[in-house]
Order: C-alpha cells, then structure tokens, then sequence
C-alpha cells in the first residue's frame, strides 16, 4: 500500500515530507487546477496539512492515506515549510486554506460556479454565506448546513448531508468539521455527493462568518499565527500547540535521520 501510493504521489509531482506526500504549488497554482478540473468536472479534493494535521497522520494511518491520496494537499504552516528546508525539498510558499477559500470564491463569482457552504456551529455558515456574497458581486452559494454534534456516527444524517449537496449540485465543497473529520467525510463520500471539488478548509467557516478574527497577514508570514490565535483563546488551544503539535519538531528529526 505504501509503495503505491508513493508511485501515484511521483506520478502527480508531489514531494514527500516526513512521512506524507504533499504538492509543492503556489496558490496562484492551485487555483489554476482547481479551475481545469471544474472545467473538466473531474471530482477532486483538497486538503491543507498544517503542524496539527502532520501530527494527527503520524499515528493516524488512515488520516496519512487521505493526505497521500488527496488530489491536492497543501503546505498550510510555516514550522512545515521551515522542515521542507531542512529537508531540502524548497516548498514554494505556505498556502493556507483560509486564504484559498476565500480566492476560490472570488474566481466562482467570476465564472458563475456554484459554492457549498458544510460545517460550522448553527448559523454560522449562514453568516459566511452572507459576508461572502455581500463581498463577493455574482457569487453563487447553493446551500449551507450545519451539522449536528455527532452526524458521522449517524447513517440518516449522513444521507441527509449527500441529499442536500446532490440537489444543490455545487462546483465547489467547502467542509469545515476540523481535523480528521472533514478529511474522512470527504474521502469517504467525494465520490458518492454531486459536487466536483471538495475542500477540507477548518476553521475557514468561523473567520468567513467573522466569528473569529484573522491574524494580521505580517503575522502569519513569519510563522506566527499560531500563536496569536492561542493568545485570543488560550484555554481550548493550550493543549493544541503547547502539547500536541510541539510533537512535529520531534517527527521532523525522526524522519530526516530515516531520510
């Protein structure tokens, strides 16, 4: 399983990074692809891979199966980009989906595609829909649901989800349950729900919905983000950066030595 999926990566010129594949594109790039499969309507999806998703595939094999499958799976955190470094592999530029989200939008108000908002607390993605199109002149969100707490255990609800993106039929899919679930939702259902690219975007819904605010962009480029995020909400996100994701620096020297 491992070779092939490495075999296919090589195929797509991906790199690998640490244990996972990843494709080393500008978001100008990934914008450019995402337009030709839409134009081709070949069903992708795409997937960001910051500190906290490498850490969770390290010991999540199915999660590192999605990644390494992925259409796309993007750079999206700058201690990645510094360990591409290390690893001498130059990934062009961090593309964080938070960014791409909201780019993918403009190009669908340019193109009259069709948006599907997934995910978020109720009335969240409702406030995304409306901040998007009061910014966004043309643009089309076909749907937005907010699912309850524990739908992915639940066969009715899941159906429920396929329905409603099937008779929404969007070109673009944006889920944000967080990670792994968005990745596992849209691995496991891509095929089956009527909508040509799929996006595992986060946290994406709450900035868009402006329920919570995005770090200045000076800030995210010298690899800060994170740290402003702990600092507006310390109490949830301790244990994220403090104690989980400070487990990439150690995955980062394991896998160089193996390399």
């Amino acid at each position: 399983m491992k070779h092939d999926e490495a075999m296919s990566a090589e195929n797509r010129g991906k790199v690998r990074l640490m244990n996972f594949q990843c494709d080393n594109l500008t978001k100008k790039e990934l914008l450019l692809q995402v337009k030709k499969r839409i134009d081709e309507k070949k069903k992708s999806y795409i997937v960001f891979v910051n500190a906290d998703v490498a850490v969770k595939a390290d010991t999540d094999k199915y999660l590192r199966r999605i990644i390494n499958r992925a259409d796309f799976s993007l750079i999206d955190g700058m201690p990645l980009v510094w360990i591409s470094r290390l690893y001498k592999e130059k990934i062009k530029e961090r593309v964080a989906g938070s960014d791409f989200v909201p780019d993918i939008c403009r190009l669908a108000g340019k193109k009259g595609w069709k948006v599907f908002l997934l995910g978020g607390m109720p009335g969240v993605p409702e406030a995304a829909r409306d901040n998007l199109k009061r910014k966004i002149p043309g643009l089309k969100v076909a749907g937005t649901y907010s699912p309850p707490l524990g739908f992915e255990k639940d066969a009715e609800e899941l159906a429920r989800i396929i329905d409603l993106i099937n008779q929404a039929a969007p070109d673009i899919l944006v889920v944000c349950f967080g990670c792994p679930k968005q990745e596992k939702f849209i691995y496991e259902h891509y095929r089956e729900y009527n909508a040509v690219v799929s996006v595992c975007a986060g946290a994406t819904m709450d900035f868009l919905a402006g329920k919570v605010k995005r770090c200045p962009r000076w800030i995210g480029k010298i690899g800060m983000e994170w740290f402003y995020r702990f600092l507006r909400d310390p109490k949830r996100l301790f244990q994220r950066y403090f104690i989980d994701d400070i487990k990439i620096f150690r995955m980062a020297v394991k896998y160089r030595r193996q390399k």
